[in-house]
């Protein structure tokens, strides 16, 4: 699955093993790291005290896989985690450099910076989630707070005050960033996994919220009042051209309502998309020679811009050059599937069982009756002839 975002002059991308930066606004070669060549965990002395769940996790040693990654709002820092259980932390000014390269308990599924970019937020497949400090890249990171299932999403609050947390079990928590013991509020109402969190901008007291439920909503996190939903399915387009993206508009009011605005028709299968600094809209294709597309808004709707901008050209060069790195996710199947519960009618089947059971013993029942010879009466078999003299 590859994925992109954009923050301050960077456009970042990663699939696979690969991480690609193009800075949109300075020419020069863009930034490309492979985890596979990462600094490796050295082996630790006290292996025999390991839990089984870890001992079962190191003996799945990976494929140095990007699971997750995470630019900070200057586009200063970045973070990335693969299925390795690295961490690792990178400056990007005055040049790309690796600053640390630390460990995690548990792979990794989502990450985020504070807006002073102090600190590095990591959720993780069982519940957990750690702080790691950028400001002393050695440190090793500290366990804020936990979930029963696993996480999927973490965000902070524009001011920092919030973690907002969402997992599979269909709930989203915000809890106070200084204690996160205490829960501020749960925002409750989806019916299936929760896997994107997003404060829209102008808005910093809303959040939206996607769901494997195929409904997106929007919340009032501090009091978890939910203000606005919309079901995604009735958006369904006709089976001949399921490439599109629907756009949405935000309103202005207090009500926190999302109105349809436009649904782009695309080429080609979209990867991911996502917005820049100033307002356009880039959305990465499943197609090596168009893989990337550029929207503007303009006079009230989104229009398509010339392939031959300078910032399109760099990034669509960029990804062409490593393309073999994208071949491999063409095609695949959504990452989400296997996210879904499955239930089961355990009375449904109980009541089979306990059925055939009764209708078996029944069976064994009238076979042994049948087969019992009759017993002759004591009168018939019994009684001697007696002799008279």
């Amino acid at each position: 699955m590859a994925v992109v975002c954009s923050k301050a002059d960077w456009f970042v991308s990663s699939c696979s093993t690969t991480l690609i930066a193009i800075n949109l606004k300075q020419s020069g070669e863009p930034f490309v790291f492979d985890c596979a060549k990462a600094e490796k965990k050295p082996k630790e002395a006290d292996g025999d005290n390991k839990s089984a769940e870890e001992a079962s996790e190191e003996k799945d040693s990976g494929s140095d896989r990007i699971l997750a990654f995470a630019v900070s709002a200057s586009g200063k820092h970045v973070a990335l985690t693969d299925d390795h259980k690295r961490l690792v932390l990178f400056c990007t000014e005055p040049s790309w450099q690796c600053i640390s390269t630390r460990w995690v308990v548990r792979r990794c599924t989502s990450l985020a910076f504070t807006q002073a970019e102090d600190e590095v937020f990591v959720a993780d497949k069982s519940g957990d989630v750690y702080s790691f400090s950028v400001l002393e890249p050695q440190k090793p990171g500290e366990l804020k707070l936990g979930h029963l299932s696993m996480l999927l999403d973490v965000i902070l609050s524009p001011d920092d005050k919030y973690i907002i947390t969402a997992d599979r079990d269909e709930k989203i928590r915000v809890s106070l960033r200084r204690s996160p013991y205490n829960i501020q509020a749960f925002c409750l109402g989806h019916r299936e996994f929760v896997s994107a969190l997003l404060v829209p901008a102008g808005h910093p007291d809303w959040l939206l919220s996607g769901s494997g439920d195929g409904t997106m909503k929007v919340w009032q996190y501090e009091t978890g009042r939910r203000l606005h939903s919309v079901d995604l399915r009735q958006f369904t387009v006709d089976s001949e051209n399921t490439d599109t993206e629907k756009l949405f508009m935000v309103g202005s009011g207090t009500e926190g309502c999302l109105s349809p605005a436009e649904t782009l028709a695309l080429p080609h299968a979209p990867w991911d998309m996502t917005f820049d600094s100033q307002n356009q809209l880039w959305v990465l294709l499943e197609s090596e020679d168009v893989n990337m597309l550029l929207y503007q808004y303009s006079e009230q709707r989104w229009k398509l811009c010339d392939s031959d901008t300078h910032e399109q050209r760099r990034v669509t060069e960029a990804l062409q050059a490593q393309w073999n790195v994208f071949k491999g996710s063409m095609g695949l199947e959504s990452q989400f599937k296997h996210l879904y519960k499955v239930n089961f009618d355990n009375m449904a089947s109980y009541l089979q069982k306990k059925q055939e059971r009764l209708e078996q013993e029944s069976r064994k029942r009238a076979a042994a009756n049948g087969s019992k010879p009759n017993k002759k009466s004591k009168t018939e078999s019994g009684a001697m002839p007696q002799s008279t003299s």
